[in-house]
């Protein structure tokens, strides 16, 4: 083995190894990769190194982290080995993909319409009725071309197996492409030579893709329907992001104080006056949308933006109410739903998950804190979660009273030996770093998917959790034609 990978060690008896096969040589997909990087000093990789930071830096690639005294903005942690993915496991993502998101959405409209699937007791109406993020005033309130997830984000992971599973849905407002596409410019940057050997399938037209999805949407019969982000402002984690695609689609970035509602209609205030908002890609969650309907203290939102919604004037993406959809309870009947709406089974499975309501669960749960990872039904970003092998008596002791108090909003999963990745890390060392995939579902008149996705890897020695807010980062994630 070249230099770099020399004292790697890929564990193949305790995780998936992404690059290497378990007695030690490269799987066929990274061979020119490993050979690429032998070629390169260690000075080479910290100069490199150094390009991307800049980038990175110039460019305001940047992520906030809350409840830190050392200030909220920090550069996007980016590791230089990209993640490759042959053409024939991406097709299977692609396909698990598109079955997942359509009976999702299938089960959208039902839930808010006829509730059929509630009635046949396929999921219990319970647990959807009761979901934090259902929204009981919408239904019957149906969204252009019956489509509710118009931008989604689904976790995928391998296990020790190598199998893709689906470790979670993200249908309210999903993050991280602008991460994507950031990726693969500094890649490009700092490495161009990676690139000579591999057929890479492009990335950069996501963002013609989110706006070709958005215009689609719009309720209105105009040729160029007016398209505009809604963002929270500057201090959101994802602010970089919101003003990124923005920019790239070519639409204006708006806070709720630029959009008024004039007869039920969306205006954006400009320089020459009111201008007729057609669709709202809002980034900007159900609560805080509108003071007169949800949190009256909100001043995110717009106050009327509701009534402009219900009467067909404006559209929204992704629609409201989508969040009952990512709720972790009720992630666990997708297998379920796909069965239900599309009379298949599922190409991709779900991880095996323990519901705290039931009884039964909730037993084996508290029993084996120290081996599950519990998590609250609707946080994100590594929140709210409990990693038992990695936990304290102390704190196992905690989450116990948490989750007793307020079972319906704890799942537990086994803890998955996420498959690994050479990362570079500590002055260049490689160590294999757990990773996991976001790729991006758009959901217009069709769905459709970017080829690839943000790969997320955990830069803490040993730990499984990628979020960023939690010490994470990110590698460029190439599907590769052979």
């Amino acid at each position: 083995m070249i230099s770099l990978f020399e004292r790697y060690e890929a564990c193949p008896d305790r995780f998936f190894d992404e690059v290497l096969l378990p007695e030690g040589k490269p799987r066929e997909h990274y061979d020119k990769m490993i050979h690429r990087f032998g070629q390169f000093s260690t000075e080479d990789i910290r100069t490199r190194r150094q390009v991307v930071n800049v980038f990175f830096r110039n460019q305001g690639i940047t992520f906030t982290v809350y409840g830190v005294d050392e200030g909220i903005e920090r550069i996007f942690p980016f590791d230089l080995i990209p993640r490759i993915i042959p053409s024939d496991e991406w097709q299977r993502i692609e396909r698990g993909l598109i079955q997942r998101i359509t009976a999702l959405n299938e089960f959208l409209a039902d839930i808010y319409s006829n509730q059929k699937i509630l009635r046949d007791k396929v999921v219990p109406a319970e647990l959807v009725l009761g979901s934090k993020h259902f929204i009981r005033e919408f239904i019957g309130v149906k969204p252009p071309l019956g489509v509710y997830i118009h931008v989604t984000g689904s976790d995928i992971i391998r296990d020790a197996q190598g199998r893709y599973m689906v470790l979670e849905d993200n249908l309210r407002t999903p993050s991280g492409v602008s991460y994507m596409l950031q990726n693969r410019q500094a890649l490009k940057r700092a490495f161009p030579v990676l690139f000579d050997r591999y057929k890479v399938r492009p990335i950069d037209n996501y963002p013609q893709e989110l706006l070709r999805t958005l215009q689609e949407i719009s309720p209105t019969s105009r040729p160029e329907p007016n398209v505009v982000v809604l963002t929270p402002g500057i201090y959101n984690s994802a602010y970089f992001e919101h003003s990124f695609l923005a920019r790239q689609m070519g639409v204006e970035l708006t806070e709720g104080r630029d959009l008024v509602i004039n007869n039920n209609k969306v205006y954006t205030r400009t320089t020459k006056g009111l201008q007729r908002v057609d669709v709202i890609y809002r980034r900007v969650d159900d609560d805080f949308l509108d003071p007169l309907v949800f949190r009256p203290d909100s001043k995110l939102g717009v106050a009327g933006l509701i009534n402009a919604y219900r009467k067909g004037n404006v559209a929204l993406a992704n629609a409201i109410g989508t969040g009952v959809a990512d709720d972790k309870v009720i992630y666990s009947f997708v297998p379920k739903m796909i069965r239900y709406y599309l009379n298949e089974d599922p190409i991709l499975d779900n991880v095996d998950t323990w519901l705290a309501n039931n009884p039964k669960d909730l037993k084996y749960i508290l029993e084996n804190l120290d081996k599950l990872v519990v998590k609250s039904a609707n946080e994100s970003g590594g929140y709210g979660m409990l990693v038992g092998p990695e936990s304290t008596l102390e704190e196992r002791e905690r989450f116990a009273e948490k989750i007793v108090a307020d079972p319906r909003n704890y799942i537990a999963q086994p803890t998955i030996s996420l498959s690994r990745h050479p990362s570079f890390f500590n002055d260049c060392e490689l160590a294999g770093c757990h990773i996991d995939l976001r790729p991006y579902v758009l959901y217009g008149k069709t769905p459709t998917i970017v080829p690839g996705g943000l790969t997320r890897v955990a830069l803490k020695r040993g730990s499984l959790v990628v979020n960023s807010s939690q010490g994470g980062g990110s590698k460029d994630t190439w599907v590769i034609d052979e």
